[in-house]
């Protein structure tokens, strides 16, 4: 969306300079590019309430005195039986129609209408579209205007049953699919797709003195995807999509007004209005402390409700009442978010988080043990969900599942962690090490059983050093067997015939209950420690990686530990990780072949492959003055 700077402020008291205004706004989370003195806009889906010129000064009041937008039509309007039926009350809530009538059509505009046009370079169409446009400019709501000649009653809301052919007002011939939302005239004809476009036949031109103008609400899940299916580039399907506020329709249709009577004469205006559902008031407890302890501020209570105030929040004893323009508020995280936005996230001081452990908290430390040893083992640990499609005799069902399609809880571990096996396979990974400890039912127990599943395929490592040894029962077996006490391992069978896969790889796969006597022999394990013990949270940088392969050719088995050593030991900011993933030895030749992968990632940034490019010419140029060290295709 486009807003002219001097659009913003002419209601904003004291006037900021360009880039104050801009700085707020990045400030509010509103991303834009400034050009030629225009805001481009570049909203997030959840906030459709700011699409508007009302809608940015109505945050902006965080920062500014804003003027409030009282330049309406103030004569009454008597009310008109207008015979309309709604057949989809669910999808549109609540609907407005305005008749009006006027002398004369003017051929110039004035005011905020004429710097609209003149100061987007937008092109007039004929008069009351060009309200229609402006108007869902500034408030955010999106009219329609008919001819009112043209309507023929009663006119009918309801979802397409057959495909029909309808032109638009744009000359565009279209197949209006079935169960779209469409009003159709006395006859059954389509003249309008509902928050989308209207119909070519009764579209208003230059000469219409007497205009019938649409205001609706229309429940984003019958307009979304829709100007899309049908090609059409329709700015009123972009905002109903994102949610229009149902509670503005009395001041946008005087708004209308008043300025089809700053242009000329209204001889006749009528208004039918009608609400189908009543709209409950969102309202979320006041959590101060709540707030702090999410944003990790210490912001008082005073405060915290100057700032919701500002954004148009009503703080009602111990709830907050959510206004409603702003749908995308639920819950008190939802409000601190607002929060965070008023004080600036860049003011809010970065807080180390901790882990404390001490001995109130109920560790199962036996299953501790375990897990401990499987993940120094190279073992990931996996969490399935224990709901499952599958039925035997020993299923126990759900009495309310969440999804019917996956009505019993699992009685094994054994399904899911093949599909987790599969998964991993089909995206190449050499070595799969995964672990899942959890429940399991019986229907003909009382209670469930508490198992680990283990399963392993591929290689037992990217480590050259164990790159060729294959993963077998003897490889778990040897990690497990001298820290169980007496706990024989029953190995299941996975024949590769029976799944998806084209591997041959023999697949591991043990269960073990762990119960009253299941214990492990696990001397690098030490309680105690963890009660001393602050563990501190190290983030994962939220920027993409980028990896670079090289493979170098050894004349000399005397130099591979000095290359070895050299590239496993550099040090480089951008450098995350470095492993050897590929190792050939030709005695033939008398020639060993290593494959070395790069891992590079900022916690800042984006890395680009010029700055990648820039060390790994480093790492190729020394790498290449070891003695018998070459890259096989490098000249």
């Amino acid at each position: 969306m486009k807003i002219p700077y001097k659009h913003l402020i002419k209601n904003i008291n004291p006037k900021p300079d360009i880039n104050e205004l801009s700085q707020r706004l990045f400030q509010l989370g509103h991303e834009h590019e400034i050009i030629d003195g225009i805001f481009d806009m570049d909203f997030t889906p959840n906030r459709g309430d700011c699409l508007s010129i009302n809608g940015l000064l109505r945050d902006l009041k965080l920062f500014y005195d804003v003027a409030t937008q009282n330049n309406i039509y103030e004569k009454d309007i008597e009310p008109f039986k207008f015979k309309f039926n709604n057949n989809a009350e669910k999808f549109c809530t609540n609907i407005s129609f305005l008749k009006v009538e006027v002398d004369a059509v003017p051929s110039n505009y004035s005011g905020s209408l004429d710097n609209y046009f003149q100061d987007l370079n937008i092109k007039k169409n004929n008069f009351f579209t060009d309200i229609s446009n402006f108007i869902s400019y500034e408030t955010g709501q999106p009219t329609h205007c008919y001819d009112a000649n043209k309507i023929h009653e009663p006119i009918r809301l309801d979802f397409n049953k057959k495909k029909c052919q309808f032109e638009t007002l744009l000359d565009q011939t279209i197949e209006i699919k079935e169960e779209n939302l469409v009003f159709y005239d006395k006859h059954n004809e389509v003249i309008n797709l509902a928050g989308i476009i209207g119909g070519k036949d009764t579209a208003c031109n230059k000469q219409t003195k007497s205009v019938l103008i649409e205001c609706a609400y229309f429940d984003p899940e019958a307009i979304i995807g829709k100007s899309i299916e049908y090609g059409i580039n329709s700015e009123a399907a972009h905002k109903f999509e994102r949610n229009t506020d149902p509670n503005c329709h009395n001041y946008v249709l005087r708004r209308f007004l008043k300025i089809i009577d700053n242009h000329t004469n209204i001889k006749k205006v009528d208004l039918f209005s009608k609400t189908y559902v009543e709209r409950q008031i969102n309202s979320v407890l006041m959590q101060i402390p709540k707030i702090n302890k999410v944003l990790g501020t210490k912001i008082d209570d005073n405060e915290c409700v100057e700032y919701l105030t500002k954004l148009g929040f009503i703080i009602n004893e111990d709830n907050i009442l959510v206004p409603s323009f702003r749908n995308d508020i639920n819950s008190i995280n939802d409000i601190s978010e607002e929060i965070a936005r008023a004080v600036g996230y860049d003011n809010i001081e970065s807080q180390k988080f901790t882990i404390s452990l001490n001995e109130d908290l109920n560790i199962n430390y036996e299953e501790s043990k375990l897990k401990q040893l499987l993940i120094d083992s190279g073992f990931y640990e996996v969490i399935n969900d224990p709901f499952v499609s599958k039925r035997t005799k020993k299923s126990v069902i759900v009495d309310n599942p969440l999804d019917s399609n996956r009505a019993f809880l699992r009685t094994d571990l054994k399904d899911s962690l093949v599909r987790n096996l599969l998964y991993n396979e089909r995206r190449q990974k050499d070595s799969i090490k995964l672990f899942e400890i959890a429940d399991v039912y019986n229907s003909e127990s009382d209670s469930n059983k508490r198992i680990v599943g283990i399963i392993a395929s591929g290689r037992v490592d990217n480590n050259y050093k164990d790159f060729s040894k294959k993963i077998d029962n003897k490889f778990i077996e040897n990690i497990l067997i001298s820290r169980l006490n007496n706990q024989e391992l029953d190995f299941k069978n996975i024949p590769r015939e029976s799944l998806d896969s084209k591997l041959k790889n023999h697949i591991s796969y043990l269960e073990i209950a762990i119960d009253d006597s299941f214990s492990i022999d696990n001397s690098t394990f030490d309680k105690n420690k963890l009660n001393k013990k602050n563990i501190q949270y190290i983030p994962i940088s939220d920027f993409p990686c980028s990896k670079r392969d090289l493979s170098f050719s050894i004349k000399d088995y005397s130099k591979c530990k000095i290359l070895e050593d050299f590239i496993l030991n550099l040090k480089h900011d951008l450098l995350k990780e470095v492993f050897i993933f590929d190792y050939f030895k030709n005695e033939k030749l008398n020639e060993i072949k290593m494959g070395f992968r790069f891992v590079f990632q900022s916690h800042d940034k984006t890395i680009t492959d010029f700055e990648v490019n820039e060390v790994m010419d480093s790492i190729i140029i020394n790498a290449l003055n070891i003695d018998a060290v070459s890259i096989p295709g490098l000249a």
